[in-house]
């Protein structure tokens, strides 16, 4: 590196929906960048055009956003190290694939799929498995077998061909990987891995390389998926003679069962959303946005899903992760991911919220019902029932009864609770509370229990009749909450319809 600032990127292909696990080591680059005062930049591997999803760029930009993962930058932040789209870097690659070939480093092979199929077939016929490596490589159709004339013939008749990277043979690749400590690989066990092909694209392993270094990247920060690529990356940069940056590669997040890499299709199969939003082509798929998390409780669960602030602390906002995280306490080992802590993290910050913005919220909810409430009277019935619910739209699971009269009366209910006595009770409750002016809960509350008390009838014998003619089932908040905010006039209606219909 050419300075010793922290400077990280996340580079994604565009070749889908961003998945959780792809979200989580966004988070870990980001954190890590501000927590060391770094830069943290968005770069868009889009070097295999053939997989490449039309929407996907914008989808994982937007779920960033979402996430509140602020990049500093990126395609559309710019920056002076761009561009930051792979495709749009493709004329700067061929000058570094040629001074590995000039070194020695790389070389030019011609062998076609179905050569190569072939080999690979005769191997595995008799229990071997086949590499393109030193063994093999002098007796196959490349530059160290053909001669440079042919070669050069090869290539100005328009001949396919790759260029391959020449690991050396038996040799020992020592590294050191910020969370899992000293790794040594012999290079035997590696094969000559394809760099660049004919129609002037590098693969990955040149291109996220030669990215990294002209971007300065100080801090590699990636899935555990490629960490059997670091010894080629390694290796690129030993041969260019570049200072390698630190490798970090993050644990998988696992199935809920525990067993197995949590894979895009688990979530709409087990009942919960494996993105960070809805993903609207093709084969659609579930989000958490759209599922009604919010998004720093989705943040929060995500950051605990691998590191472990060393403490009982568990609700983070991003500046306390940011303060928190490093990454000597990220673990090694695959971390399960629990659908219902997820839901446990929203209501954590559901309770956190103002009954003011839950309201608000909810507001938008009852519109699609048809239904218009006043703001005050909203936030009064959010703060009767928020405990009760993970998401703002489990809401209106909980307060139906307070918008619509009930019709019907929960039949096992009324087989528990309603009794010979109910009926004469409920008259006398609907002529006790037709009298009184002040409606507050605290009042009414007073004036029906000092009745029970009075007429030394049971507490349970009164309020269940009473909650099943208001509420229509054994559900709500307390009930002196529910008439107070329903009003004399809607209680008594409640009551004289509940009244007639249990007395057919």
């Amino acid at each position: 590196m050419t300075n010793n600032k922290v400077r990280v990127r996340f580079a994604p292909s565009p070749t889908g929906p961003l998945h959780i696990g792809g979200v989580r080591t966004a988070l870990y680059n980001y954190l890590f960048a501000k927590k060391n005062n770094g830069t943290f930049i968005l770069r868009i591997e889009d070097t295999d055009q053939t997989r490449y999803v039309e929407g996907a760029e914008d989808y994982i930009m937007e779920s960033l956003e979402w996430c509140g993962i602020k990049v500093d930058e990126g395609v559309r932040e710019g920056g002076s190290y761009g561009p930051y789209r792979q495709s749009e870097r493709k004329g700067i690659y061929r000058k570094y694939i040629d001074e590995l070939i000039e070194k020695g480093w790389a070389y030019y092979a011609f062998d076609t799929p179905e050569e190569l199929d072939e080999l690979r077939n005769s191997y595995e016929a008799r229990g071997d498995k086949f590499m393109y490596n030193a063994p093999v490589r002098d007796n196959l159709k490349n530059t160290l077998s053909l001669g440079k004339s042919e070669c050069e013939s090869l290539i100005d008749g328009s001949v396919p061909y790759v260029v391959r990277f020449k690991m050396p043979p038996d040799e020992e690749i020592k590294m050191t990987d910020l969370i899992r400590g000293d790794v040594v690989v012999n290079s035997s066990t590696q094969d000559d891995k394809i760099l660049f092909k004919s129609d002037g694209m590098p693969t990955y392993h040149l291109a996220n390389i030669v990215d990294d270094y002209l971007m300065e990247i100080s801090h590699v920060i990636r899935g555990e998926e490629w960490l059997p690529s670091l010894p080629l990356h390694v290796m690129l940069y030993r041969a260019f003679g570049w200072e390698e940056p630190e490798f970090a590669h993050l644990p998988l997040l696992l199935k809920p069962t525990g067993k197995g890499k949590l894979n895009k299709r688990d979530g709409d199969k087990m009942g919960f959303p494996v993105f960070p939003l809805y993903w609207p082509y093709g084969e659609t798929a579930s989000g958490y946005r759209e599922e009604g998390y919010f998004p720093d409780a989705f943040i929060n669960m995500l950051a605990l899903l691998g590191w472990n602030p060393g403490t009982e602390q568990e609700i983070f906002s991003m500046e306390e992760l940011t303060d928190a995280f490093s990454i000597e306490r990220v673990g090694n080992s695959g971390s399960r991911f629990d659908p219902e802590k997820a839901k446990w993290f929203n209501h954590q910050y559901l309770q956190m919220k103002s009954d003011e913005s839950i309201a608000l919220e909810f507001s938008e909810i009852l519109k699609d019902k048809g239904i218009e409430e006043k703001t005050d009277r909203l936030v009064q019935l959010v703060g009767m029932v928020k405990e009760r619910v993970n998401f703002v739209k489990d809401l209106w699971e909980q307060t139906d009864f307070f918008f619509v009269a009930p019709k019907e009366y929960d039949p096992q209910v009324v087989k528990k609770r309603w009794k010979e006595d109910s009926s004469s009770l409920m008259k006398e409750v609907r002529a006790l509370l037709s009298s009184v002016d002040d409606f507050s809960s605290e009042n009414t509350e007073r004036v029906v229990k000092t009745w029970i008390e009075e007429k030394e009838v049971g507490m349970g014998a009164v309020m269940n009749a009473f909650r099943l003619l208001i509420v229509g089932a054994a559900r709500g908040p307390h009930m002196f909450n529910i008439i107070s905010w329903l009003g004399k006039e809607e209680t008594l209606n409640r009551l004289d319809a509940g009244l007639k219909k249990l007395k057919k």
